[in-house]
Order: structure tokens, then C-alpha cells, then sequence
């Protein structure tokens, strides 16, 4: 897969087109269809298959203190659409320039003089170009204007609701990891370098590997059992936190995971977590012993439902 960063990297060896375009956040069944419809269309028409994205994603550039948290980095997003054998990855710097285009200089500039796109999967409420003013049926008219198809994918349905990336939020914030997996097609994961943090699960007994995840906020509050991926022919059974250590008065947000049975040296690996199970909110605690009594909990419940896996 092709990774292009921006309009004014595009070459004229990149015109001639299938495109589908979105956030494609978690890269879940629903966006997997969507680029099997894509790959479909492009192989008969014998053309590249193309996902333009943005980056970042355009309500974390309209209002960013609001925006959901992500369930994929851009580092994993990708990643994930390399897995599903796209030929070329768009991503479009989301800035002032970009949002200010109207749906028809978004249909010039990108997908005709960029691209020279062949055919577009979109879905039928699909809004583009500066206040949302494009319409599917607008893209349709521009498409008989610049000689370019335009076609609508088809919604999935799971359990009688459609399935969305906000969904899969609402499953992991309630701790139904195994709704979230359902509906994403593998485990829920996050992935990210091992960085030096204060030693304070090494203080207490239960040395962790402190995880940069680059993210202000995240779909997952509390601690988990964990899988953990990167270091080893065979995942590594795990307990994860995700919070802030309030009993440390901490205030940024940490993935710290502490791996069973595994005691070597792993700073500047980059591991990809898989949640299995939640096993309890973050707490605060009134002593560091308490803490560590329930560190002790935490570790025999994971195992207990990892070996049962």
C-alpha cells in the first residue's frame, strides 16, 4: 500500500481511480465492507483501489475539546487498511485551507485535476466541502459534469443497528468488549512505543511498561486483561490500566501494562495492546497497601480469564 501525504503530493501517475473517502476510524466491519465494495469495483474496472482519509479527523479540527475519542491512531489506521489490501491511502491535512473549499472546488481540486477518479463509494448521506454543503446527489451531478460514477455502499446492519465507529465507542465505555470486537471484527487493541515513566509499578512490585499512546482522551477508562503483541512469537497475557493513577494525584493520561510471567528490559519496542475483559473502574484508594492488594486482585482475575481463552 501507497501512503500519500497530502494534495501536493499527488502524481500524475496517481490519477485514474476507484476512491471511497471518510474517516474510516477503527477500520470496523462496516468500513471493511465499504472497501471490499471498493476493491470489487476496482478490480473490475482494472484500476487502483484509493481511501482518502483526513488528519486530523474534521471535528478534531472544528471543535476540538468536544470531538470523540479516536478508537485508531492515524499510525494504526493505517495499518489496519494496509491489512485490507487497498493499493493507496489519500490522507488530507484537514486545515483552514481545505475547510474552506466548496464542495465543487473539493471536487476539482481532489478528485478530478488530483486524482482523475474513475469511480466514487460513498454512502448516501456523505457531506463534503466548506458548512457540508455537498450532497450525495450534488456529488452524483459533478460526477455526469467530470465523467466520474458515483455509487452509494451498502449500510451493515448488526443486531437490527448499523454499524458506526460512535457504537463502538458507547460498547467500550460501558465495558462490553465483546460488542466492540463483534462489531469490529478482532479484539479492541491500541498500539504504541514502550517509554521511561516514574517507576512507580516497579515501587510497588509490579513492574509495567508505560505505553505513549499521542491521544488526548480515549474510548477506555480503567483496567483490563490484556494480550499483549510485539515482543515475543506468542502474545503475552497482561493487565492493563488506563487512567490517571489517582492515587499518585495523577492527571495525564497513562497506558501502563503490567505482562504476567515476562521481567525483560522492553523500553522503545512498540507493542499493540488487545482488551479482552474489563475488570473494574479505576479507583482511588486511601493507601498505597490497598493499592497493592488490589493489583493482586486485578492480576489473578486476568489470569484466571486469559487461561481460559
Amino acid at each position: 500500500m501507497e501512503l500519500i501525504r497530502y494534495i501536493h503530493n499527488l502524481k500524475p501517475r496517481h490519477q485514474g481511480c476507484v476512491v471511497t473517502i471518510g474517516n474510516f476510524d477503527g477500520v470496523h466491519l462496516g468500513h471493511q465492507a465499504v472497501i471490499q465494495q471498493l476493491k470489487d469495483y476496482a478490480r473490475d474496472m482494472d484500476l487502483p483501489a484509493v481511501v482518502v482519509t483526513f488528519e486530523p479527523q474534521p471535528l478534531e479540527y472544528f471543535s476540538a475539546e468536544t470531538a470523540p475519542a479516536r478508537l485508531t491512531s492515524f499510525r494504526e489506521k493505517v495499518e489496519w487498511l494496509k491489512q485490507h489490501g487497498i493499493d493507496r491511502l489519500v490522507c488530507l491535512r484537514f486545515q483552514a485551507s481545505l475547510a474552506a473549499l466548496s464542495a465543487e472546488q473539493f471536487v476539482e481540486k481532489l478528485l478530478v485535476e488530483g486524482l482523475a477518479v474513475k469511480r466514487i463509494v460513498v454512502g448516501d448521506d456523505f457531506r463534503f466541502g466548506k458548512g457540508r454543503k455537498g450532497t450525495f446527489q450534488s456529488l452524483q451531478s459533478f460526477g455526469v459534469r467530470y465523467g466520474f460514477d458515483v455509487v452509494s455502499t451498502e449500510t451493515l446492519i448488526m443486531q437490527g443497528h448499523r454499524v458506526s465507529s460512535s457504537r463502538i465507542r458507547d460498547a467500550l465505555k460501558e465495558g462490553s468488549l465483546q460488542e466492540a470486537r463483534a462489531l469490529l471484527g478482532r479484539p479492541y487493541c491500541m498500539s504504541g512505543r514502550v517509554v521511561h515513566g516514574d517507576k512507580r509499578g516497579r515501587e510497588l512490585g509490579f513492574p509495567t511498561a508505560n505505553i505513549s499512546l499521542n491521544r488526548r482522551i480515549t474510548p477506555l477508562l480503567g483496567v483490563y486483561a490484556v494480550r499483549v503483541e510485539g515482543l515475543a512469537e506468542e502474545s503475552l497475557n497482561g493487565v492493563a490500566n488506563i487512567g490517571t493513577r489517582p492515587v499518585f494525584d495523577g492527571k495525564r493520561l497513562l497506558l501502563e501494562v503490567h505482562l504476567l510471567d515476562y521481567n525483560e528490559e522492553i523500553y522503545g519496542q512498540h507493542l499493540q495492546v488487545k482488551f479482552y475483559k474489563r475488570l473494574r473502574s479505576e479507583m482511588k484508594f486511601d493507601s498505597v497497601d490497598q493499592l497493592r492488594t488490589q493489583i493482586d486482585r486485578d492480576i489473578e482475575h486476568a489470569r484466571d480469564y486469559l487461561s481460559k481463552r
